[in-house]
């Protein structure tokens, strides 16, 4: 198995336990080489409410870029009066810029 298969798999057991519903949407997490995507789901009705890349943020390292996404995304959840979330990693393991992203959340305000 190649190693996207891998991930593929591991995100497809995850999203068997995880849904985002309208009071607690899933904030979704994808990793490529250079950028982290982040996105608001509501699953219920099957549309992404928002999304934030780490593209258009100010840090300088990948983690900065990362955590300054994460509050960004918070930031853009508390104007729609979304306070709690529900983490998606995607399949990634919880650390480097998944983390990063994680944490910024939180220090914006959002709770998992």
């Amino acid at each position: 198995m190649f190693k996207k298969d891998k991930r593929k798999r591991r995100h497809r057991r995850i999203r068997a336990k995880i849904v985002g519903t309208s009071e607690r949407p899933r904030l979704a997490v994808f990793r490529s080489n250079k950028r982290m995507l982040a996105q608001i789901i509501d699953d219920t009705k099957g549309e992404t409410l928002f999304s934030m890349t780490s593209m258009s943020s100010k840090g300088k390292k990948p983690l900065e870029e990362a955590k300054e996404a994460g509050k960004e995304i918070a930031k853009l959840a508390k104007g729609k009066k979304i306070e709690k979330v529900v983490f998606d990693r995607g399949g990634y393991i919880y650390t480097g810029k998944v983390r990063a992203l994680a944490e910024g959340a939180r220090e914006g305000g959002l709770e998992f």
